[in-house]
């Protein structure tokens, strides 16, 4: 009966496309579930399904596939098993696992005749944009905040890629106000999470989102303050396993460090200054709580409780780094502890941390839901707007499939707006864009080629750089004029496999009209060379020089996203900037590194919000 129906509504021709699709969803959160539900009813022939978390509590008011009985297992298994009761022929592959992995290359990609991204950070957001592109496999991108949202189709050198209009850059906390001059309660919670927790349980974060590391005057002696705190900080982490390690944690940062900030008397003038707590009196006074106070996550923890929760956290991360670091083998790289909203210990530790040293500053203390807000980058998702979003997603897809490009919209949700749903054409890719206005070529490499002979034998023979260009495979730079070290490697040993991108950037500025950038695809062949070449490029291929200028014509209502993958119209000149609740959105600090530093609003003139609410999308 659906069936029929689906075809009355779509006609015979879109019905059997859609039947014969095979269609990758990136993410099964939010407006995931919900986009699973509509592919499968909608009659997809083949959906895969990707997602590296699990199921949390948080998730069960929106993401209607998972229930109770789901928490802490992978969403993309249990929302295949689910679905499947929609539909149960439907065809379905799920994966637990990042997408970001290398399993998951161009080669892969090319199997599916159309991607969904359902995505919560930027940088699997933009991994998925630049495969596609690669594979030339055309993207529905979707992303919510609140009752705001956006879909946008993306197909290679036809329209703008996600990458085409430059996402807001994060807005970073300096290290003196993080680290020295706290006024809020999300300063506390940065310190927390972005400095103290990857101290003691992972690597030096100096260079985190949230902390503003540039070397000027206002900085300068607080990152050197920082690094000797930092170095102390190591001394205690060898106590981590004995008796003394709370109390040498504790009197570090909350009293010793606390004692040396008073003594600088010209920086309490006109604010008033810490003060430093006692371990001894403040333990004495909270014998009688129990841990379990950590499970009263709704109103914010006194003091005493806030102790006992800290050294509990603290106890129940030392012991997982040790046991991780008992399994290490010798080839494993150190194992570290990281951040997550969704781990209890490190949620408990960043919290109880955040409110002693708001203690220490006079700023009022925040409840772990609060403090998981924050830390955590999320608003309360909006069950509707993921709804109407991921039904957007599949009326696009729709035009995708017939071939009518035309006709596809990028489309918003506002609720703002005259209207809750607002439409425009979609643009032409931005030759400026170094992401989608690059020149492929592919490229075959034997067992025995080294970075060498791709370098040497292609790009200076063949393609005719100079010296002054660089390479990257991903984010890891592999080759430039002051990086050599690695010529001599096989491209294996360099984790450079069939279907790898390259990428290559002209640097060169002698004639200041430098090429666009080179996307390289690594294909391995299977048979050795018989000419003695081990690299060679499959055809020849003319790299243009890069446009001195934009020549997108002027719009005045583009689409632009920001760093949630919401996209919004451009400002018009004299606009105030947009409203968030009814008043000017300030934005400030980043995400977690794991969730890819999603950029965040925090609502400073809101009085009741003591800080701010976190706003951004869905995950």
């Amino acid at each position: 009966m659906r069936a029929s129906s689906i075809k009355r509504s779509l006609g015979v021709d879109l019905t059997n496309r859609i039947k014969e699709s095979r269609v990758l969803l990136v993410g099964a959160g939010g407006i995931g579930c919900e986009l699973l539900k509509n592919l499968v009813l909608t009659g997809f022939g083949e959906v895969h399904i990707i997602d590296l978390d699990t199921i949390d509590l948080s998730n069960l008011n929106r993401q209607f596939l998972f229930r109770h009985e789901h928490i802490k297992k992978p969403k993309a298994l249990v929302a295949k098993e689910v679905a499947h009761h929609f539909q149960p022929g439907a065809k379905l592959e799920a994966y637990h696992a990042n997408i970001m992995d290398s399993q998951f290359n161009v080669g892969w990609f090319k199997t599916f005749d159309m991607v969904f991204n359902a995505l919560d950070n930027l940088a699997a957001r933009r991994h998925v944009n630049r495969m596609c592109l690669a594979a030339g496999v055309p993207l529905i991108e979707s992303g919510t905040t609140g009752f705001n949202g956006q879909v946008q189709v993306i197909e290679k050198g036809k329209t703008e890629c996600y990458d085409c209009n430059p996402k807001e850059t994060p807005k970073s906390y300096p290290i003196c106000t993080i680290r020295s001059t706290p006024t809020q309660p999300i300063h506390c919670i940065v310190w927390a999470k972005s400095y103290l927790l990857p101290e003691l349980f992972g690597v030096s974060e100096d260079e985190a989102v949230e902390l503003d590391t540039t070397e000027n005057t206002e900085n300068a002696k607080e990152i050197a303050n920082l690094r000797k705190e930092a170095e102390a900080l190591k001394e205690i982490r060898q106590s981590m396993g004995s008796d003394d390690f709370v109390k040498n944690v504790f009197g570090k940062v909350f009293e010793t460090d606390i004692k040396r900030l008073c003594e600088m008397d010209d920086m309490w003038k006109e604010r008033q200054a810490p003060e430093a707590l006692e371990y001894d009196k403040l333990q004495e006074s909270s014998a009688s709580i129990e841990p379990t106070i950590s499970k009263c996550d709704q109103r914010a923890w006194s003091l005493e409780e806030n102790l006992v929760v800290f050294t509990d956290s603290l106890n129940r991360l030392s012991k997982r780094l040790r046991e991780l670091q008992a399994k290490k083998s010798p080839e494993d790289s150190e194992p570290i502890l990281t951040f997550d909203k969704d781990d209890e210990d490190t949620l408990d530790f960043v919290t109880s941390t955040a409110n002693l040293r708001a203690e220490v500053f006079h700023i009022d203390l925040q409840s772990k839901f609060d403090t998981k807000q924050m830390a955590g980058n999320i608003i309360p998702a909006i069950a509707t707007t993921n709804a109407m979003t991921a039904s957007l997603c599949v009326l696009q897809a729709f035009k995708v499939l017939q071939g009518d490009l035309s006709h596809a919209k990028m489309v918003f949700l506002e609720r703002s707006g005259p209207r809750a749903i607002n439409s425009e054409a979609l643009r032409p890719p931005n030759p400026d864009c170094q992401v989608c206005s690059v020149v492929r070529a592919e490229v075959a490499v034997d067992s025995s080629a080294t970075l060498q002979d791709l370098v040497e034998g292609v790009l200076q023979q063949k393609l005719g750089y100079t010296d002054e260009f660089s390479m990257r495979n991903d984010d890891d730079l592999i080759y430039d004029p002051d990086e050599q070290g690695n010529l001599s490697k096989r491209l294996s040993e360099l984790g450079i496999g069939n279907n790898c991108l390259l990428t290559v950037a002209d640097d060169d500025d002698v004639e200041k009209d430098p090429r666009v950038v080179l996307e390289l695809e690594i294909i391995e062949r299977t048979e050795p060379s018989t000419d003695g070449k081990h690299v060679v490029l499959q055809k020849s291929i003319d790299i243009p020089r890069r446009p001195k200028k934009s020549i997108l014509p002027e719009h005045e209502d583009a689409p632009t996203t920001n760093g949630t993958g919401v996209t919004g119209k451009r400002k018009r000149e004299g606009e105030e900037e947009p409203f968030m609740n009814g008043h000017v959105a300030k934005r400030v600090a980043a995400g977690s590194a794991q969730n890819g530093d999603d950029a965040v609003i925090i609502d400073l003139d809101e009085p009741s919000n003591q800080g701010g609410a976190i706003m951004i999308d869905d995950d």
